[in-house]
């Protein structure tokens, strides 16, 4: 049930992390602050289609 998801910056759109989920725990999208290496900062990540 684990799955290979990518997580784009909402500010910038960058695609810089992957990370697995468990469908069926997790039905929903991801959204994990994580560091966003073009503007060095902190920013919100949301899982990509």
């Amino acid at each position: 049930m684990r799955v290979t998801v990518t997580l784009a910056c909402t500010e910038t759109g960058d695609r810089n992390y992957t990370t697995t989920k468990n469908k069926k725990t997790q039905p929903n999208r991801l959204e994990l602050r994580k560091y966003c290496p073009r503007l060095k900062r902190h920013t919100l990540h949301r899982e990509t289609r």
